[in-house]
């Protein structure tokens, strides 16, 4: 190493050091609260801080007024190395937001009964308040049996065998024992009672938006999901793109395909197209059909890769190996409430 190289690091070194004794010099001066003009003052009353660092304080705006031209290259450093760490934690906070926004989300439910995965479409499954459970739509359709093997007549719960509600009263009965221990299904189909104004509750928007708040909470990524529908159009609250945003991150980081699709579409908005493949190749590895359309248009515009467009491909069709069962193409085939995939797909 030559001669100059070691003065230079030998230099950087020393201006580095003089830095950190400068501010640490600084904050001593702070903590001690002695008037930075070295006029004699101290204690209380000097409370008369630089205007720029915010670190430096003075008695009054007479020693502020000379104390400046010495000031300044240390008032100027000190900002520079605020403003970078400012900026550097920003950084990070992005980098750290992006990691848990893009993270895997957690595990589809399976069927309790067939031990499927549940399907993604809303028609795939059907609620059941007696037991709180959600089943597939393949065993809501097939026969129940007794414990000999014949198949029961009267409409009884494929789980737990409790017959049917005799009336809409009953249903809503039961749903309000479900509501009463925490159950989030229960929650979230109260809050669209009060959203609809149905089943014997008066719509109440802002009710309906409690109660989806308080199931979201409880882990129920679909309410946040609606969250931010109601602030991206103005259902119930004041329109807010941002508040919308967040409501569809933290569904979609629960495991909402319909949130991440939304999220993808506005990155798409933005001309982020990274970002935008990224959120619908989750999305379509949880059901999402309308995110596969969407990676087919941006092959189509030159904004994704064919690689991509196959990747989405074979996502889709192995969420379709593990939700499809002969059971439940039964059940399709004979009532289209039970369509558990898009058609066409």
């Amino acid at each position: 190493m030559s001669t100059s190289d070691s003065n230079c690091k030998d230099g950087a070194s020393k201006s580095k050091s003089d830095v950190n004794n400068m501010l640490q010099n600084m904050r001593i001066d702070a903590a001690v609260s002695v008037c930075a003009n070295y006029c004699g003052k101290e204690g209380d009353d000097i409370n008369n801080t630089c205007n720029k660092c915010k670190i430096v304080k003075y008695c009054n705006a007479t020693c502020k007024k000379k104390h400046r031209h010495k000031h300044k290259k240390q008032c100027e450093e000190h900002v520079r190395l605020a403003t970078e760490q400012h900026y550097a934690e920003l950084k990070r906070a992005a980098e750290l937001h992006d990691e848990e926004l893009f993270k895997p989300p957690p595990p589809a439910e399976d069927c309790p009964i067939c031990f499927l995965r549940l399907p993604s479409l809303g028609s795939g499954s059907q609620y059941y308040a007696c037991c709180g459970k959600l089943i597939c739509c393949g065993c809501v359709h097939a026969p129940v049996y007794d414990n000999q093997g014949n198949i029961v007549a009267e409409k009884k719960c494929p789980f737990c065998r409790t017959p049917y509600p005799n009336s809409e009263d009953e249903a809503v009965k039961r749903l309000k024992k479900r509501f009463e221990v925490d159950d989030p299904e229960a929650i979230y189909d109260i809050g669209c009672y009060y959203r609809d104004g149905t089943n014997g509750y008066a719509q109440d928007y802002t009710k309906a938006l409690e109660l989806f708040h308080r199931v979201g909470e409880l882990g129920y990524a679909r309410a946040y999901g609606y969250i931010g529908h109601s602030y991206a159009n103005g259902v119930g609250v004041e329109v807010d793109t941002k508040k919308a945003n967040h409501y569809w991150e933290l569904a979609a980081i629960g495991g909402d395909s319909m949130a991440r699709c939304k999220l993808g579409i506005m990155e798409v908005l933005a001309d982020n197209f990274d970002r935008a493949i990224k959120h619908c190749m989750i999305a379509i590895r949880c059901g999402s059909s309308e995110s596969l359309e969407a990676i087919k248009r941006l092959h189509s515009d030159g904004c994704a890769t064919k690689e991509d467009y196959a990747t989405a491909l074979l996502s889709y069709q192995a969420y379709l190996s593990e939700i499809k069962s002969p059971q439940r193409d039964i059940a399709a085939q004979l009532d289209e409430r039970y369509r558990y995939y898009e058609l066409g797909e």
